[in-house]
C-alpha cells in the first residue's frame, strides 16, 4: 500500500512540473529567439481569431481576449506538447453557445456561466488526466469525430451569415429553422454592412492566396478597421466591436443558478472531451514531426489547468487549435516559451491596445470565423472511412446528419454516432467467423470451404476468430452445433481459440455445456492455442480442472493426434497431416 501511495505521490509531482523537461533549453540563445518570433506570430493571429470566437460563443469580443491570456501560458506550462497553441476554438465555442443560448440570461448572467462551464471544463479534464483516463475519449471514436466536426463547421458558418448580411433575426428552436429565417430576411440585408463583410473575405482569401505566411487575419482586421473608422461604419449603422474593458480580468469565482447544474455538467463533459479530441489530435500531429515525447494524461492536465484558470478570469472554455498550432509549428517553435510569449502578448493588448478596437466590424469577425472554420468541412475523411469499412462510413453520417437536425443540441448529434458505433460493434463481434480447416499445399490449415479441401467425416478442426463474451457465445455455439450436426460419424472436435483475446462468465459457461452436450453424444471436444489470459480464467472458474489439462493444446495438430492415439483407427486425419482436394 506504501508503494502505491509513493508511486502515486510522484507521478501526481510529475504532472505538475513537465515544463523541467524544456526550460533548461532556453539558455540556448538560438531556441529562445526562435520562441519568442514564434509568441508573437501567433499573437497577431490569436487576437483578431480570439474575438471572433467569442462572438461565436455568444459573448462580448473581449472575453475571447481574457481566455487567450492566462489560459494559454497556464496550459503550456503543464501540458506536454511543447508547439500547441491553447485558446479559443471554433467548436468548444459553437458548444458554448448551444449550452447557453436556450437558457435566456442577460449579458452579465451569461458570461458568469460561460466561466462556470470553462472551469468543469476543467475539473473534468485535469480529473482525467490525474486519473490516468485519458483512454476515455477514444469512446470517440474517428467516424463520430469526422461526422461532427463536418456538421458544426457548417453550422458556426451559417451561424455568422445573418451578421454578414447585417440582419436581425428571430432564433428557431432548432438552427435549421435559424438559419430558414436568415433567408427569408435576405430581402432586408444591410448593404454597408454586406460590402464591409465581403471585403473582409475577399482580403482574406486574396492575402493568404499571394502571401500565404503573412498573418492575413490581423491585416485583413487593421484595413477594415481603419476603412470603418474613416467612413463612420457604425454610424451609418454597421455593428462595431464597441468599448473593450481597459486591464487585465480580475480573479472571481463564477456562480450559477443550481437548477442549471445538471444541464451544464453534460455539456461540460462533452466539452471536455471534444476539446480534448481536437487537441490531442494536433498535437499527435506535431509530435510526429518533432519526435518529442507527448502524454495524452499530461495534456489532459495542462488542458484542464487552462480551462480552470479561464473559468477564474471571466474567460470560457479553450482548448488546443489546429490553424494557430500550425503557425507555431511552422513558425519554428522550440518549447512552450512560445505560448507563453503569445499569452503576455494578449495581456499586453489588454493593457495598452484595446481602444484601437473600437471600430473593429463584427461583420469582419464573422468573415474571419467563416474563413477558420472553412478548413473544418472536409468530406474525404467520410468516404475514407466509408471504404475501410461501411459501418464507419455510416457513424459519421449518422453523426454528420443528426448534428445538423438538433443543433443546437449538439450533445444529441455526439451522443447518437457514439451509441452508433458500439452498436455496430457489438454487432459485428456479435457473429465472428466460424471455419473448418484442413491441410493446405502450402503446408498451413486454412479454410477447407474456400480452398476446396477435403475434410474427415470423424474429425473436424474449426477455427474460430472472435473473442468469448456475452454477446457472441450464443452465436458460436449454435454455429458449431449445427455444423457438427452435418457429420453422423464425427467423433472429435478441435476448436481453435486462438483470437480470443478475453472469456468472460458467458463464454466460460458455453465452453462448459459445449463439453458436456458433445461428451453426452460421443464426442470429444478439445481447445487448440488458447491464450494465457484465457487459460488463467478457465483455471480460476474451475473449468480446466473439470474438462481436464489434456484436452489442452499448443498446436492443433498436437490435439489431432492425440485423439488418434486415443482412438486409434476410428478416426481419419490424414487431411490435416497433408493437403488431400475434394
Amino acid at each position: 500500500m506504501g508503494n502505491v501511495i509513493a508511486s502515486f505521490l510522484v507521478d501526481l509531482k510529475d504532472r505538475f512540473t513537465p515544463y523541467k523537461e524544456w526550460i533548461g533549453m532556453l539558455k540556448d540563445k538560438s531556441i529562445l529567439k526562435a520562441d519568442v518570433m514564434a509568441g508573437i506570430t501567433v499573437a497577431l493571429v490569436l487576437v483578431p481569431q480570439s474575438m471572433a470566437y467569442a462572438q461565436l460563443a455568444g459573448l462580448p469580443p473581449y472575453v475571447g481576449l481574457y481566455a487567450s491570456f492566462l489560459p494559454v501560458i497556464i496550459a503550456s506550462l503543464f501540458g506536454s506538447s511543447r508547439q500547441l497553441a491553447t485558446g479559443p476554438v471554433a467548436i468548444v465555442s459553437l458548444m458554448t453557445a448551444a449550452a447557453l443560448e436556450p437558457l435566456a440570461l442577460n449579458p452579465e448572467t451569461y458570461m458568469a456561466y460561460a466561466a462556470f462551464l470553462a472551469l468543469t471544463v476543467g475539473i473534468f479534464q485535469i480529473s482525467l488526466g490525474l486519473l490516468r483516463l485519458g483512454v476515455l475519449v477514444d469512446f470517440l471514436s474517428h467516424p463520430v469525430v469526422v461526422g461532427f466536426t463536418n456538421a458544426a463547421a457548417l453550422i458556426i458558418a451559417s451561424s455568422q451569415v445573418s451578421k454578414m448580411f447585417g440582419l436581425t433575426v428571430e432564433k428557431g428552436e432548432h438552427h435549421y429553422e435559424t438559419v430558414w429565417n436568415i433567408i427569408v430576411a435576405l430581402p432586408q440585408t444591410h448593404m454597408v454592412t454586406f460590402i464591409m463583410g465581403g471585403f473582409a473575405l475577399f482580403l482574406l482569401l486574396y492575402i493568404r492566396k499571394v502571401a500565404p505566411k503573412a498573418p492575413n487575419v490581423l491585416i485583413a482586421v487593421v484595413i477594415c478597421t481603419v476603412i470603418s473608422w474613416a467612413i463612420g461604419y457604425g454610424d451609418k449603422g454597421g455593428a462595431i466591436v464597441g468599448s473593450i474593458p481597459e486591464g487585465l480580468p480580475s480573479f472571481s469565482m463564477p456562480m450559477v443558478d443550481s437548477k442549471d447544474f445538471g444541464g451544464l455538467f453534460v455539456t461540460a463533459l462533452l466539452i471536455a472531451l471534444i476539446g480534448f479530441v481536437e487537441a490531442i489530435s494536433v498535437a499527435k500531429a506535431i509530435s510526429s514531426q518533432t519526435r518529442q515525447r507527448l502524454s495524452a494524461n499530461q495534456e489532459l492536465v495542462g488542458q484542464g489547468l487552462g480551462n480552470i484558470a479561464s473559468g477564474f478570469t471571466s474567460g470560457y472554455a479553450v482548448s488546443g487549435s489546429f490553424s494557430r498550432s500550425a503557425v507555431n509549428f511552422s513558425a519554428n517553435a522550440q518549447t512552450a516559451f512560445a505560448a507563453i510569449i503569445t499569452g503576455l502578448l494578449v495581456g499586453i493588448t489588454l493593457l495598452f491596445l484595446t481602444p484601437l478596437l473600437y471600430h473593429l466590424p463584427q461583420a469582419t469577425l464573422a468573415a474571419v470565423i467563416m474563413m477558420a472554420v472553412a478548413g473544418l468541412i472536409k468530406i474525404e475523411p467520410i468516404k475514407h472511412a466509408w471504404k475501410v469499412h461501411r459501418h464507419d462510413g455510416i457513424v459519421a453520417i449518422v453523426a454528420f446528419v443528426v448534428t445538423l437536425i438538433v443543433a443546437p443540441h449538439l450533445e444529441l448529434g455526439i451522443l447518437a454516432g457514439v451509441l452508433l458505433s458500439l452498436g455496430l460493434f457489438l454487432y459485428r463481434t456479435m457473429s465472428p467467423r466460424l471455419v473448418e480447416v484442413a491441410r493446405h499445399e502450402d503446408t498451413t490449415l486454412r479454410n477447407a470451404e474456400r480452398f476446396d479441401l477435403k475434410t474427415s467425416d470423424t474429425v473436424s478442426v474449426f477455427r474460430y476468430d472472435g473473442d468469448l463474451y456475452f454477446a457472441n457465445a450464443g452465436y458460436l455455439e449454435g454455429k458449431l452445433l449445427n455444423e457438427i450436426s452435418k457429420k453422423p460419424d464425427l467423433k472429435v472436435v478441435v476448436l481453435d481459440i486462438e483470437s480470443a483475446d478475453q472469456v468472460d462468465a458467458t463464454g466460460e459457461e458455453m465452453i462448459k455445456n459445449l463439453f458436456e452436450r458433445l461428451e453426452s453424444v460421443g464426442i470429444e471436444l478439445f481447445l487448440a492455442r488458447p491464450k494465457k489470459q484465457v487459460i488463467d480464467a478457465f483455471r480460476r472458474s474451475g473449468l480446466l480442472q473439470k474438462i481436464g489439462e489434456e484436452r489442452i493444446f499448443r498446436q492443433r495438430t498436437d490435439a489431432v493426434k492425440s485423439a488418434k492415439e486415443k482412438l486409434g483407427d476410428e478416426i481419419d486425419i490424414d487431411c490435416y497431416l497433408k493437403p488431400v482436394h475434394t
